[in-house]
Formats: structure tokens, sequence, C-alpha cells
């Protein structure tokens, strides 16, 4: 992997695309109220519940590291290359990819909730929202090359 071929300002964008997409995907308006029934929290709890620059920070840290993470599957390497070579990362393939790591993820959430017993639901909420996190974050870096 050539860490060059690495745009970093598409992976920052990617990673931060992430956490707007959580709010809009955690909002009430969307799958808010869904979630925090299935996880018996009230409003009360959301507001006054764990520090929230903790949460926000650690929650932007790990978007992050997932979309560096997959800048580094994308990235095209001038050393597999000889002859004449077109890049391969395009904005197909780095949402083909987003999406494929989105299933990867799911499935984790969706093994870790079926142990704590968590709601179908929940784990549908939980895990599309990694898939959809995760095309549109393959989709930012695959386009901005």
């Amino acid at each position: 992997m050539d860490m060059g071929s690495i745009n970093w300002l598409a992976v920052l964008v990617a990673g931060i695309s992430a956490f707007v997409v959580g709010g809009i995907w955690y909002s009430p308006g969307l799958f808010g109220k869904a979630w925090m029934k299935d996880n018996n929290f009230t409003e009360e709890q959301i507001k006054n519940g764990g520090s929230k620059g903790k949460i926000f920070g650690w929650t932007l840290i790990f978007s992050l590291l997932m979309a560096a993470n997959l800048g580094m599957f994308l990235a095209d390497s001038p050393a597999e290359c000889t002859g004449n070579c077109a890049q391969k990362t395009d904005l197909v393939w780095g949402a083909t990819s987003g999406f494929l790591a989105g299933i990867w993820t799911f499935c984790a959430i969706a093994i870790h909730s079926l142990f704590e017993q968590k709601p179908w639901r929940l784990i549908l909420i939980n895990g599309f929202y990694s898939i959809v996190s995760l095309i549109l974050m393959g989709a930012i870096i695959g386009v901005w090359r």
C-alpha cells in the first residue's frame, strides 16, 4: 500500500460524515425515539447521562479511525501496476467497499446484541447505521481521488 495515494483530507471528511449521519440517524425525527425505547432510555437519562464531551469525542475518533482504515483499503498502489494502469478506486468501488465493510460491522453488532438480548429493531437500527455510514465514507474516499 502506498500511503501517498491516500487522500487524507477525504478521509477526514469521510470520518466527519459518519458523525453527521449518526446525528441524523439517531435524531427523534428518524430512529432516535425507537432507539431510546429499545434501550430503555428516557430523555432525562440521555440529557444527564455520561460526559457528552467524552462520548462525542470518542465517537469522532472512532469514526476517523474507520475512515482511515477504509482509506487504506481503497488506496491504489502504483507498485501494483505495470504499464498503463488506471486507478481502480472510484465512486462505485468506494461505495461498494463501504457496503462490504458495513456488512462486517453489522454482523458484529448483531452478534453482540443477540447475546445482550437486544430486540431485532435495535439491531437493525444500529447495524444499518453502520452500513449507511460506511457506504458514504467509501463514496467520499472513492470519488475524491
